[in-house]
């Protein structure tokens, strides 16, 4: 779909475009995290133990879903392309592709998430009752796996083509029913046995299944997605390599991004239950922060791609630089609100005094890992948008697993340990010494992984224009 000449827009005509798409992706996205925000408190009311592990299982489990997740929206970027040049029965045939890739994929997550004793050696001793939550908490969300993976198609698809209202409204009313069913099952009610964190991953599952049968549902009865002609079709290699070799890259990136706090959580077990649960409402608050530049990266990219599709390199400049604007100054607000809000917000997490003191030590720091982590998440979009991701992965590595996560292991819980405790005493005054080195380092890396990011997007943009100048 070719948009007028950009030279004839301002500078406020792509804001506003990037915002109109990107609320309903925020919504959605929200609407999302908010599972494990219920998650979390609801666990936390029931008991210290449950939410250790739900913390620890959920853990896992999102290091899972977000890698497999990352490959599938490779499908953001190829079917944006196809979209802004009009080519919309290919539309439909990489979508039927993608949901033959979740299938497959949805596999390899049981797999990696049927031993979870093989994750927990990062953590020390576990108390055998949380060590069982944990695992019937993974067995509960094997069943979800397929449904999730499955939505996330759909999530593309209508991403992509600048729809995102469908699935933010689908996932609105599945908060309702998540609430309803966790209410259910980890507390015990309507004649069921209480099953504590088990229970919230029950619920998951069912949730999972419900909103996959309304995202379907809604595809086939709006006329908008006629003109896709979407199906299934047969599983077609040359699409399936396309899509891996931009997904397996995109993948890793989430998976680099994700490992940081999984890890973190896994290592930060061995300071105790307390510690645990103070950290769980960090990285909680972290990833729900995380999802307004999530949004706008995802508006902006699927429109940057568009603009790409229909060979109109100035326009897909001009929408890159309005979302980082938009980032930058959302990151801002987000910053000013965890700052002012801070005792509200832990009012709402936990009733444990402990696990509040823990949590209100480690928020000193979130402000500033927020505004890190935020222009890191736009600048991997954006690229995305080009459908360059391998430099992309190489520089995260680097800079979140190398720097951040290794680092912080080393200087945390390694041979190092207990050497930032001078830095943590000035800015972080009362945080456990392994925890509040992992965040501090995590927030370097991310700082290093923003600046890398931003450099290499803009060879990727000059590269472009020698391209389309030639």
């Amino acid at each position: 779909m070719n948009a007028p000449a950009p030279q004839l827009r301002g500078f406020g005509f792509y804001v506003k475009e990037i915002l109109r798409q990107a609320w309903p992706v925020l919504v959605s996205s929200w609407a999302s995290i908010a599972f494990g925000v219920i998650d979390t408190a609801m666990a936390g009311h029931a008991s210290a133990a449950d939410l250790q592990a739900m913390a620890l299982a959920a853990s896992i489990y999102i290091t899972v879903f977000v890698g497999l997740m990352g490959v599938i929206h490779a499908l953001i970027p190829i079917i944006a392309q196809h979209f802004g040049g009009e080519r919309y029965l290919e539309v439909g045939r990489a979508w039927g592709q993608g949901v033959w890739l979740a299938l497959g994929l949805s596999l390899i997550g049981a797999a990696t998430m049927l031993f979870p004793n093989v994750w927990l050696t990062l953590s020390g001793e576990v108390d055998p009752a949380v060590r069982s939550g944990i695992t019937w908490y993974l067995r509960a969300l094997i069943l979800a796996l397929p449904a999730a993976l499955t939505f996330r198609t759909i999530y593309s698809l209508c991403t992509a083509i600048s729809r995102p209202k469908i699935v933010m409204t689908i996932n609105l009313v599945s908060i309702v029913f998540k609430f309803f069913f966790n209410w259910v099952f980890i507390f015990g009610k309507l004649g069921l046995p209480a099953m504590g964190a088990a229970g919230a991953g029950l619920s998951t599952a069912v949730v999972a299944w419900l909103t996959l049968g309304a995202g379907i549902w809604a595809l086939n009865h709006d006329p908008f997605y006629l003109r896709f002609k979407l199906g299934l079709g047969k599983p077609h290699w040359p699409s399936q390599k396309e899509l891996l070799r931009l997904g397996i890259p995109m993948g890793g990136s989430y998976l680099v991004e994700v490992c940081a706090f999984s890890f973190m959580a896994l290592l930060v077990a061995r300071e105790g239950m307390y510690v645990t649960g103070g950290h769980q409402i960090m990285s909680n608050l972290a990833a729900l922060c995380y999802m307004m530049p999530m949004a706008v990266g995802i508006a902006c990219a699927s429109l940057t791609a568009q603009a790409i599709g229909a060979k109109d390199m100035p326009r897909a400049r001009r929408t890159g630089m309005a979302g980082v604007t938009i980032v930058a100054l959302g990151a801002a607000m987000t910053a000013t609100v965890l700052i002012a809000g801070k005792a509200t917000i832990l009012r709402a997490y936990t009733d444990d005094v402990q696990v509040a003191i823990v949590a209100a030590a480690l928020l000193q720091v979130l402000p500033w890992f927020h505004l890190c982590d935020a222009m890191q998440c736009i600048g991997s979009y954006l690229l995305r948008a080009y459908k360059v991701a391998v430099v992309p992965l190489l520089l995260q590595i680097v800079a979140l697993t190398g720097l951040g996560l290794i680092g912080g292991w080393w200087l945390g819980f390694g041979p190092a340990a207990g050497t930032l405790q001078p830095v943590i005493n000035r800015v972080m005054p009362g945080a456990p010494v392994g925890a509040a080195s992992m965040w501090l380092m995590a927030l370097t890396g991310l700082g290093l992984s923003a600046a890398l990011l931003f450099a290499w997007y803009g060879h990727v943009v000059r590269a472009y224009a020698r391209r389309v100048r030639v």
